[in-house]
């Protein structure tokens, strides 16, 4: 028994750090809302167009603001204090949440509407994403649990991609989608909350006077002449391209081919965030980034190996066991490129790099979103899952063997 604790409070240590254990804890809250109003607006937006490639459009929209703006956010978050932006996005996300909420709750919700509110969050998380794993590294003050607090960051995300689908699935088919953009308002107030209540030393912020096109460049030169930032950023982008995309077609096998509703779609992401939390918690439990490297290019193997399952299985059991299976591999593939990345970066640079993990991370993902829309319209879901999924074995080939 003890030694059981002894191995539970190795894999949870980040959480000794106050100031991360009341992040985790607000974030916890408010990634459940997140996922709730992710599923909700796939599922409004197929139920308003019926039409696959105006699912595409809308992840395609929510996601380019991330392609064009995060490398100018990540010099800011190297330039700013990162505890007050976080606020900013935060504060601005949920009032996003309740304007959708009120226009989907009112019933005068028009598809336009959706498509401007999504990019209007792709603006936020364009500076969001990259200030918060930024700033992962000040909320920890021993250097030798940052990678655990990564991964534990990986395991927050995973439960809320297990709990907000299920949860998103049952109100949608009680309530309507609004009650989903409403839950997810509220549960912003749990991680303002968190944010006012840290202690964060106030380090003194070298403001740099170089134009904010030669602070990009520099950081361009730095990653893309450091051999292994540039493998796994190349890798991450070519799978968030044609991989990650998947997600946005789901819909579609929950409806037309597993004859479902949105409950079914409700089970299938529930899926993929087990499958994905236990991803986390094999890596929380590593104790150095040793090996990583190698485990990068299987589990990107084994992700884009899912996808292909996926796309010829006819049955809902075996999809559902497909999916967890994708979700750990894809999991293991994200996380450990970010614990790679937070170790060997130079710490002026910490902010520029992670935003170009952002990019390569979501920024693509839009221009996957568009391709697999545009693709499942002409040849159908499942045949787009099979081409995407030869790309991802071709890309873990490609790293495997430049590593």
């Amino acid at each position: 028994m003890a030694s059981k604790m002894k191995k539970l409070k190795f894999i949870f240590r980040s959480l000794k750090h106050k100031n991360y254990k009341l992040f985790f804890g607000g974030q916890s809250v408010s990634l459940i809302g997140t996922w709730m109003q992710h599923i909700a607006m796939s599922w409004l937006v197929y139920r308003l167009t019926n039409s696959a490639f105006l699912l595409g459009m809308v992840g395609f929209l929510g996601q380019i603001p991330t392609f064009i703006l995060t490398p100018f956010a990540g010099v800011l978050v190297d330039r700013y204090n990162k505890h007050r932006i976080l606020m900013i996005t935060q504060v601005l996300a949920m009032l996003q949440a309740f304007v959708l909420a009120i226009l989907v709750l009112t019933d005068n919700i028009l598809v336009w509407e959706i498509f401007a509110l999504s990019m209007f969050l792709g603006l936020i998380n364009a500076f969001d994403v990259p200030v918060r794993n930024a700033f992962t590294v000040e909320m920890i003050e021993k250097k030798e649990d940052l990678g655990n607090a990564i991964a534990l960051n990986s395991t927050m995300v995973t439960w809320a991609k297990l709990v907000g689908p299920t949860l998103a699935g049952f109100f949608i088919a009680s309530f309507g989608e609004g009650i989903c953009f409403l839950i997810n308002a509220v549960s912003y107030i749990a991680v303002i909350a968190s944010l006012l209540a840290m202690n964060i030393s106030r380090k003194k912020i070298k403001i740099s006077h170089q134009h904010i096109f030669k602070e990009l460049k520099d950081g361009f030169v730095y990653a893309f002449n450091f051999k292994p930032i540039k493998h796994i950023l190349a890798l991450l982008a070519l799978v968030s391209l044609m991989g990650v995309p998947y997600q946005i077609l789901l819909p579609i096998f929950a409806k037309d081919i597993f004859h479902g509703g949105p409950k079914t779609l409700g089970f299938l992401m529930a899926m993929a965030g087990i499958g994905a939390s236990m991803g986390a918690m094999y890596l929380a439990r590593r104790e150095s980034i040793v090996g990583l490297y190698k485990i990068i290019a299987i589990a990107s193997g084994a992700f884009g190996f899912g996808i292909i399952l996926f796309g010829l299985s006819k049955f809902l059991w075996l999809s559902m066991a497909i999916m967890c299976f994708i979700g750990f591999s894809m999991m293991v593939h994200v996380a450990a490129s970010n614990t790679i990345l937070q170790t060997i970066v130079d710490e002026n640079k910490r902010g520029r790099v992670m935003s170009f993990y952002t990019m390569a991370f979501m920024g693509m993902a839009p221009f996957g979103s568009l391709f697999a829309g545009s693709l499942a319209h002409k040849i159908g879901a499942p045949n787009t899952f099979l081409i995407t999924g030869v790309c991802c074995i071709i890309g873990a080939v490609w790293y495997f063997k430049k590593r």
